[in-house]
């Protein structure tokens, strides 16, 4: 029955072992189907991501279907351009449904059909109470609800309200429809929970067409069984929900009524997902738009660098997880690392320059370098480097008084550059008023490029450079944690102070070696010492290379996981 592959397997086992189980029992006569319900009201994050990899997942498992469908039933909030967004990502992301994308918006009348069964049923009623009204009447977790003084109108009543409100004939907010369940349910989602709402509000799809939409939670399973949807894979939250998805199928007498199964939402540490938040961060100019690289959406990782390659090989490591958890957001840091170390071209980049003037090399002299593409890999080939006489190291790969074990350049002291020559620190240029050290005078070995010059002495230390003559200027963006505290505060305060105000640090003129020239917008680097890089992919073609930072080579995920 199943073609799960290794990885899937282990990503999903929990999920697997209780479908497998339920399909023995063939509930279903037509073939899997899972979906991915977004509500095209803001863009997909890393906490979406693991939702489209598990119902993907478990729809290739057992040769089924994956569909996208759009839960789009509130005009005030969705935008065709989050649809368009929504599609993108997730075929960035690897999981391209193909034709099938559908949009709950299209099921208008097939929902609204089913409204009107469960009022002829004596299922549903309309109801006017006010919405203060209404939150009163339905109780506590601690103390049954009442029944709406509307709950007994007669099933004409409510048929001919409900054609008035669906006719624009009410005001928002002055009707209902609302299931006739149980307002002493321990469930709260089983209290006569409201199936239909009046807004008077153009839709981006339907337009003006209806001035009544329905709520998720009576949607969704009519929209599932429409599709044929066998499982109805969502995150724990939606467990509550369960017994409403499944009173709706049966009160509507669904043949083979798709399964709703849950799974545990996944949480990053110093991450948050929320849509309020994020939205208020964008909207007050806190980052730099959806994509800003600081931002946990599919865009904002994307544009930072990371790829959908390293995004579901995290998901795998994650695995299935039965009950909400909070995963150390290292271990994404550590998927890209593992994906780029053989394979991202290393380059030198001097994010701080100190000038190096090589007193013995031909003014007019240069040379191309032959210099690995990555140690790791030898398929990379190589790449020239020039060298010239005027070069910049980094200024912290020099020191005029060293520290114990600096083994980098001093005065007097040696070092090789990497994939060059040895050179010897022999005199120090200082700025008369600060002080500071502006220039270095060194004289290099010759011998040392081929490797007769290097009997009889070493150095520990070895550094990268760039030519002054030849290096490409760009812009450089690290970056740290949005959040110093983890997360938002959960009362009203000003969670603003929060914010990191080191969360983004751009570096202007930055020197690369000239490889970096021709970059495609997305290609990825390793800058030695410093990380791994990509370029920006919304850089303007005529401006200066923007690289964004990552992540730092130190693997904080392996070493506390060894």
């Amino acid at each position: 029955m199943s073609n799960l592959t290794s990885s899937e397997r282990h990503a999903d086992q929990f999920l697997f072992k209780t479908i497998t189980e339920e399909l023995e029992r063939h509930p279903f006569a037509r073939a899997m189907r899972t979906r991915f319900p977004p509500e095209p009201n803001g863009y997909l994050h890393i906490g979406s991501a693991y939702a489209i990899q598990t119902n993907h997942a478990m729809a290739q498992a057992f040769n089924g279907q994956f569909h996208l469908r759009f839960d789009d039933t509130n005009p005030l909030k969705e935008d065709i351009a989050y649809v368009e967004a929504i599609i993108e990502d997730i075929r960035w992301l690897g999981f391209d449904p193909g034709r099938h994308i559908y949009y709950g918006s299209d099921y208008s009348n097939e929902i609204y059909n089913a409204a009107v069964t469960l009022i002829e049923r004596g299922k549903a009623y309309v109801c006017d109470l006010a919405p203060d009204d209404m939150t009163a009447y339905r109780g506590t977790l601690t103390e049954p609800g009442r029944d709406s003084p509307y709950r007994n109108r007669s099933v004409e009543e409510n048929l001919a309200l409900f054609a008035q409100m669906k006719n624009g004939d009410f005001p928002a907010s002055s009707k209902v429809v609302r299931a006739k369940i149980d307002m002493s349910s321990p469930n709260m989602n089983l209290r006569d929970p409201v199936l239909y709402r009046i807004l008077h509000a153009e839709h981006y799809r339907t337009g003006k067409d209806w001035c009544i939409y329905p709520m998720y939670d009576f949607a969704h399973p009519i929209q599932d069984a429409i599709e044929g949807i066998t499982y109805s894979l969502c995150s724990i939250e939606f467990k509550d929900h369960r017994p409403l998805y499944e009173w709706v199928l049966t009160e509507l007498e669904i043949p083979e009524p798709p399964r709703q199964r849950e799974f545990g939402r996944l949480s990053l540490t110093g991450v948050v997902t929320s849509k309020r938040f994020l939205r208020q961060l964008v909207e007050g100019g806190y980052v730099d738009g959806w994509d800003d690289p600081r931002l946990p959406t599919l865009r904002g990782l994307r544009r930072r660098g990371f790829t959908p390659e390293s995004i579901r090989r995290f998901i795998d490591e994650i695995g299935s997880i039965r009950t909400s958890s909070t995963v150390d957001i290292s271990l994404l840091d550590h998927c890209l690392r593992q994906e780029l170390k053989a394979a991202a071209p290393s380059v030198m980049a001097v994010l701080h320059p100190l000038k190096v003037v090589i007193a013995n090399y031909p003014d007019d002299g240069a040379e191309l370098l032959g210099i690995e593409n990555n140690s790791e890999n030898e398929a990379l080939g190589i790449r020239e480097v020039p060298f010239a006489k005027t070069l910049y190291i980094e200024r912290d790969d020099f020191m005029e008084q060293p520290a114990k074990g600096f083994h980098r350049l001093v005065p007097g002291g040696e070092v090789r550059l990497k994939g060059a020559y040895f050179i010897k620190c022999e005199d120090i240029v200082k700025d008369p008023e600060t002080g500071e050290v502006t220039e270095l005078r060194c004289t290099y070995d010759p011998l040392t490029r081929s490797g007769t010059g290097f009997a009889g002495r070493k150095v520990k230390g070895t550094i990268h450079w760039v030519s002054a003559d030849h290096a490409v200027r760009a812009d450089v963006h690290l970056y740290e944690p949005l959040l110093l505290d983890q997360e938002i505060p959960k009362d009203d305060g000003d969670w603003t102070a929060s914010l990191n105000p080191n969360s983004l640090v751009t570096l202007k003129d930055v020197l690369v070696e000239p490889s970096v020239r021709h970059a495609d917008p997305e290609q990825k680097y390793q800058f030695l010492r410093h990380g791994y890089f990509s370029v920006d992919r919304m850089a303007c073609a005529d401006g200066p290379l923007v690289f964004h930072r990552i992540v730092p080579l130190k693997d904080s995920w392996r070493a506390k996981n060894g």
